[in-house]
């Protein structure tokens, strides 16, 4: 009984983190990481920061889907953000979902 019960909790905990985890490895793969990080600030704002700041805002996914590829400058300092156009338009929608989840 008690191995059932630890077994659900298990899988209970590894399916409630999924979203957080679910495109870590695309961000990975198309270099978001080398100027993002979840936790901190490192040369643009952490994910949770952006999470944080448009969490109100029922269309801020489709818009920071659009910021991903086009780039921008001046919402988070000096430093601007390079545009992404080697994202397709399902990969910037499901980095920005993913953004928002934090």
């Amino acid at each position: 009984m008690i191995e059932r019960i630890l077994v659900s909790t298990v899988l209970g905990v590894a399916f409630l983190s999924a979203p957080v985890f679910a495109d870590h490895a695309l961000a990975q793969a198309k270099g978001c990481m080398a100027c993002h990080q979840v936790e901190a600030k490192l040369v643009g704002p952490a994910y949770k920061e952006v999470a944080a700041k448009y969490k109100a805002d029922a269309n801020a996914a489709s818009a920071l889907a659009g910021k991903i590829k086009a780039g921008g400058t001046g919402v988070w300092g000096a430093i601007p953000m390079p545009p992404q156009p080697m994202l397709s338009d399902d990969e910037a929608a499901k980095l920005a979902a993913w953004v928002m989840s934090f």
